[in-house]
């Protein structure tokens, strides 16, 4: 995987760059700030960006508009963007335009290098991932929207896995119960959400939406 990566802190930087490389990744070019960020990705487009959401030259959400540039102009790279913080409005204004393809975790998250590493290559494949923790401060404040309450328990578990960017299949296999159950769960949560089969959308995206947005 080729891989652009900004981070204005040199040491996590550095660190990073190594533990993709020891993990067969090529990081074409690593930069300390957004300006920057956009001019490597120009120069040569990656698979991946990796970017933080604060940097120079303004250190606050330079690196966020950066983001979102890169995927207004190269739709063919994935972006997994990096937070310090859960900012559910962060997340949701990567997701509003163009779900695929996109991730937003906490860099404490990095230090659990095998969920890295998969949020990783999920966006390199084109899904979604999100830190558990940006779902379950979503999940946690969801009771404010009518719709959502009328989610079980166990279809909220599916729901949180889901927006986290995992398969029905990889669902099933985290909660220990069948393919068929989870399908059951997901096509429930679709209906309660009052999602229909509308041309041109995900109702999976869609649900996670309805979740970012309250």
């Amino acid at each position: 995987m080729r891989i652009v990566l900004a981070e204005d802190s040199t040491l996590l930087r550095e660190g990073l760059v190594r533990l993709l490389a020891e993990e067969g990744h090529d990081v074409i070019a690593a930069v300390g700030n957004a300006p920057d960020l956009v001019a490597a990705v120009d120069r040569d487009p990656p698979d991946v960006v990796v970017t933080d959401v604060r940097m120079p030259p303004t250190h606050t959400d330079d690196g966020l508009r950066a983001a979102l540039e890169i995927r207004r102009r190269w739709h063919d790279t994935g972006v997994l963007v990096l937070s310090q913080y859960v900012e559910k409005r962060y997340a949701s204004r990567l997701l509003a335009d163009r779900p695929e393809g996109v991730g937003y975790l906490l860099k404490d998250r990095v230090a659990q290098v095998d969920d890295f590493l998969d949020a990783l290559d999920r966006v390199a494949a084109g899904a979604t991932a999100l830190d558990p923790e940006v779902v379950r401060q979503v999940v946690a404040g969801s009771d404010r929207a009518d719709p959502l309450i009328r989610l079980s328990p166990r279809e909220r578990d599916v729901l949180h896995r889901m927006a986290q960017g995992h398969t029905n299949a990889a669902i099933a296999e985290r909660l220990h119960v069948s393919l068929s159950a989870v399908e059951k769960h997901v096509n429930a949560i679709f209906d309660k959400l009052d999602l229909s089969h509308s041309a041109g959308y995900s109702r999976r995206v869609l649900a996670i939406l309805r979740y970012l947005g309250n």
